[in-house]
């Protein structure tokens, strides 16, 4: 099968995320969303490969107003083109075959990757990375801190991604921030990215804090970090279980004693106005969704970022 056609892929025969047209009827979109419906690395719970499609549909609650907080609206400037055509058994094939798909639509578009497993972020940093020049910036919401050595066993997977994008020079540690890890690990594991410099906020770190004040020290710090080097491209990479299972237990991995979806939304509202150069969302996997909390949460999340980046552009 060489065009990779699944029966699980999303169609844009109805409209996309936030109700945008598919690609072909809005060519000239300032923004895309693209669903890559993968998890072939998954470790615990598989089904994060139909999140694109219940991302989607929750995201059609969010298109007949204004965000409360920005006073815009984001829909009219997003085409979405549906689920990309990927192998579905080989990690590596997937990947070699979403470098070229992702590089082509970076370069015309500012892109919204849907999720899919943790794994998918490591050839976007790829195409990133060609396509700017330079090592990003990254702001990584996540349980895990996905810098392992090795993924149970095997070389690569969607616990690694991170330590290999460092190893190959796609990402900038000390230009890193990483919000919400609480998973058991060894401690170099954990602390990979701050002996190299960058920043991580745990979610015991966070704990208590919601409000744009009392996370006002903390966004402050991390905006001063990202803007230290000229113009540094950053990269948003959000895994759903960043959130405690209580407001998303439709993911992978759950991990108790993480942040609140307000938490997340604060941070992503004090944090709008980074040179954000695109984002990913991972690992919703709807088959263990109560009540669509967790695709609802990814929706707004999304939604939250788009909304703050066309507010950001107003000003300038």
């Amino acid at each position: 099968m060489t065009d990779h056609e699944f029966a699980f892929l999303t169609s844009t025969a109805n409209p996309g995320f936030l109700g945008a047209p598919h690609l072909t009827g809005r060519p000239h979109a300032g923004t895309v969303v693209a669903g890559i419906a993968w998890d072939g690395a998954t470790t615990n719970r598989p089904g994060s490969r139909f999140g694109p499609f219940a991302i989607r549909r929750a995201s059609h609650m969010l298109c007949d107003g204004e965000h409360p907080l920005f006073n815009v609206t984001a829909g009219s400037s997003v085409a979405d083109i549906g689920d990309l055509a990927l192998p579905n058994t080989s990690l590596a094939a997937m990947r070699a075959a979403l470098e070229p798909q992702a590089a082509a639509l970076i370069a015309s578009h500012h892109m919204v990757w849907l999720g899919g497993d943790h794994s998918i972020t490591l050839p976007l940093l790829r195409a990133y990375r060609a396509r700017h020049g330079r090592p990003l910036a990254l702001v990584h919401f996540d349980a895990h801190c996905d810098t392992w050595p090795d993924h149970a066993g095997e070389p690569s997977g969607h616990g690694t991604w991170l330590r290999e994008a460092i190893i190959e020079g796609l990402v900038d540690p000390s230009l890193t921030v990483q919000f919400g890890i609480r998973s058991p690990a060894q401690k170099d594991v954990r602390e990979y990215v701050s002996q190299r410099g960058g920043l991580i906020y745990t979610g015991r770190d966070l704990r208590g804090l919601t409000s744009a004040s009392q996370l006002g020290d903390i966004c402050t710090a991390v905006r001063a970090l990202l803007t230290s080097a000229a113009r540094a491209p950053v990269y948003l990479s959000l895994d759903i279980d960043c959130l405690d299972p209580a407001f998303a237990p439709g993911t992978g991995t759950p991990e108790p004693g993480g942040l609140s979806t307000a938490q997340v939304m604060t941070l992503l509202e004090e944090l709008h106005d980074l040179d954000w150069i695109g984002m990913d969302l991972c690992e919703v996997a709807p088959a263990y969704d109560h009540a669509d909390l967790t695709s609802n949460a990814a929706a707004t999340l999304v939604w939250t970022y788009l909304c703050g980046r066309r507010r950001s552009s107003r000003r300038q």
